[in-house]
């Protein structure tokens, strides 16, 4: 498969044509199997027509082919269109690297640090004002992603975005001198995976599933 450039998630008024062009690039890959191979995803044929089938936030999610369709698997449940972005951009960038196991911050990503503003109030921010008094219910919230405790901080948990994108959120209660602190760590092939601009987004969205799911 040749390297197709990676196109980053821009301002929702413009998700549409994101997606449309990331339905292209999906098109435009040759072995499927291979890229399959590559995501960790599922490869198969069902009444003549492709299926792949992805691992996204502890479900799965159907993408169909050629209209690069994508529906949870036995449900007609609609996907936010951003989400769906998500999900192709994933397929059609990953590299297929090696887990390294060795942490990295958001920082250490490619124009990480100019990012960075914009990815604290997006993800960092939320957390800290909805789970810094009751760090354990991160924990709690994140295992209904599929997520384990991780041992970092005070309370930390690792959520398997994709096969391939773990995600590990930590929390630090603070004391009468330190305020809390939040930080959110990624294997350091996440850059082979997703692209920053994603990366920001796809924290964003489990960040606030986690909150939603308080209730």
């Amino acid at each position: 498969m040749e390297n197709k450039p990676r196109v980053p998630l821009p301002e929702p008024r413009n998700y549409g044509d994101v997606f449309n062009l990331a339905s292209e690039q999906l098109a435009g890959i040759n072995d499927i199997e291979e890229q399959c191979r590559k995501t960790g995803a599922h490869y198969r044929i069902r009444d003549s027509q492709p299926e792949i089938i992805i691992q996204y936030l502890n479900r799965p999610y159907l993408l169909t082919l050629p209209d690069a369709k994508v529906a949870p698997v036995g449900s007609d449940e609609e996907v936010p269109l951003r989400d769906r972005i998500l999900i192709l951009h994933y397929f059609i960038s990953a590299k297929g690297t090696p887990a390294a196991n060795k942490l990295i911050t958001f920082r250490e990503l490619p124009e990480g640090s100019v990012y960075f503003p914009t990815f604290y109030l997006r993800t960092i921010k939320p957390l800290l004002d909805r789970f810094a008094k009751e760090p354990r219910l991160l924990l709690e919230t994140g295992e209904k992603l599929g997520g384990h405790r991780a041992d970092y901080g005070d309370t930390a948990v690792t959520i398997l975005a994709f096969s391939r994108v773990p995600i590990t959120i930590i929390l630090w209660r603070g004391d009468d001198e330190l305020s809390p602190q939040g930080n959110i760590l990624f294997d350091a092939t996440i850059a082979d995976y997703l692209p920053t601009e994603d990366i920001t987004v796809l924290c964003e969205v489990i960040i606030w599933k986690l909150i939603r799911s308080l209730g």
